[in-house]
């Protein structure tokens, strides 16, 4: 019964995806809503109890979206100042074609530690980079997937982040001790996915026959329609600034998107009034360069509109699973197969990623089967430092690999990959985010081996003994912790 719903959206997903080659997963979603809705009433639910499940979740995820419109706004308004042209020209004169894709992955992960948060990272820096690697031809799916797993990464290790303070949260960790579990998975996927990126470099882009009439062309254009000048990338720094002094996310970038309107009008003389056009509606501009068009023709609030809608009807199903206990029925039926410490942290990365897959929600990836697993590894003796690693990237970094997800619906569209417009092999972003799965596999492998995988120390011990926190002794009372917890999932998202 709990696996109708998961089955039923899935198979509806597949035939809009596959069959009619139409990638709008909006009503597939919807339906599999219906679907879900339909048996928690069959489970006895009334629907009042359902849609406080839905609304539930939606109105958790609200800071997400406030970023994004405040993303949109930045990315329209960032154009008409000049920063990110900006960004463009010195990107293009200065970087090294061959060297671009490892330098950009270094680029995002910086700025993503510093900013707390892997969407405004992909919405600014990430968006500026695109158009270097278009500068420099480089296929729109590599720079998607370098930009996507240094972004991610960043947002990973960062205390800053929302998930990287979620996830200790709900495993009953601390924050800094999650952060330093995960450099052995972290360290290692990063410089694997480092010289993956360097070898496409000097293998698949001939430094000496890139198109440097093209990068000519691009370089002019800027400079014939925008003031290029390094005060431009003040709002820029200004947001980092904002981040490092722990500042809330939404009102640094909002500062940010102010700032950047000052910048337009003082710098490259935009009016008001175009100035919250280009905030809502995006940014506008013939340059007679068709490839810079198509880059800087974008931004604005109305262009998030597609993926907050996606979003809110994604979150909307999650919650509507969460709800009638479709997912904790089938995390239980998983947990009575389970008898090793291998076993239980291969499984919990896995959940994690299938609650991201058909939830389409980062924060109830992590919530869920942090709070569902957390008493096993307490009843065996294992630190859920183990848990909290193991939750983190299975819900941030798969996040952006699944395209009706709210990360990876935010990817395309802050990238203007255009897959509804029929880009479908800009897809390829996902197998090319090298960080953002070899990380995960990396930690299966240590579960396996049982590298890098603590026992409990006598403190933590003592802490959970203190705080009354559930240990399951056995896969029976770990079921009953579950149905205990599980309840608790959302308060905690």
């Amino acid at each position: 019964m709990a696996l109708t719903p998961v089955v039923l959206t899935l198979l509806v997903l597949g035939v809009q995806l596959f069959y009619f080659g139409d990638f709008t997963p909006h009503i597939p979603l919807a339906i599999g809503l219906a679907i879900t809705a339909l048996v928690g009433v069959k489970l006895g639910f009334r629907w009042r109890q359902i849609e406080e499940g839905i609304f539930h979740v939606i109105h958790v995820s609200l800071p997400s979206v406030s970023v994004l419109i405040c993303v949109g706004m930045i990315i329209g308004v960032w154009i008409a100042s000049g920063t990110v042209p900006t960004l463009i020209y010195y990107g293009l004169t200065l970087l090294s074609p061959t060297i671009f894709l490892a330098a950009a992955m270094l680029l995002c992960s910086v700025v993503s530690v510093s900013l707390g948060t892997s969407w405004g990272t992909v919405g600014t820096v990430g968006l500026a980079l695109m158009g270097i690697g278009a500068g420099f031809e480089i296929p729109v799916y590599w720079t998607a997937g370098a930009v996507v797993s240094g972004a991610f990464f960043g947002d990973k290790i960062s205390p800053l982040s929302d998930t990287t303070n979620l996830a200790p949260a709900v495993t009953g960790t601390d924050v800094f001790s999650h952060i330093k579990n995960m450099m052995p998975t972290t360290i290692p996927s990063m410089l694997i996915a480092f010289a993956i990126y360097l070898a496409a470099g000097f293998t698949l882009i001939d430094d000496g026959g890139a198109s440097f009439e093209r990068i000519e062309a691009i370089t002019a254009a800027l400079q014939a329609n925008f003031i290029i000048s390094p005060w431009l990338l003040l709002p820029a720094l200004l947001v980092i600034v904002l981040a490092v002094k722990r500042m809330p996310p939404i009102p640094s970038l909002f500062a940010g998107a102010l700032a950047g309107a000052v910048t337009a009008m003082v710098a490259q003389g935009v009016g008001v009034h175009d100035l919250l056009t280009y905030a809502n509606s995006g940014y506008a501009i013939e340059t007679g360069v068709a490839a810079m068009d198509s880059l800087l023709n974008r931004g604005g609030i109305q262009s998030m509109m597609w993926t907050i809608s996606l979003i809110l009807i994604a979150l909307g199903f999650g919650g509507a699973l969460e709800k009638t206990g479709c997912l904790e029925a089938i995390i239980r039926a998983i947990m009575t197969k389970v008898h090793s410490f291998k076993g239980v942290q291969t499984i919990a990365s896995l959940t994690s990623m299938s609650t991201n897959l058909v939830a389409g929600d980062p924060y109830l990836s992590i919530a869920l089967p942090g709070r569902m697993y957390a008493p096993i590894y307490r009843g065996m003796g294992y630190s859920t430092l183990n848990l909290s690693r193991a939750i983190e990237e299975g819900g941030t970094l798969m996040s952006p690999l699944i395209p009706w997800n709210a990360g990876g619906a935010f990817v395309i569209s802050a990238l203007g990959l255009g897959i509804a417009d029929g880009n479908v092999e800009n897809l390829l972003y996902i197998p090319l985010a090298f960080a953002c799965w070899i990380s995960p596999v990396i930690g299966i492998l240590y579960a396996q081996t049982g590298l890098f995988s603590p026992k409990a120390s006598d403190e933590e011990r003592e802490l959970w003994q203190e705080q009354g926190e559930a240990i399951a002794t056995d896969l029976g009372a770990a079921s009953r912790a579950g149905n205990a917890t599980a309840a608790t999932a959302s308060s905690s998202n």
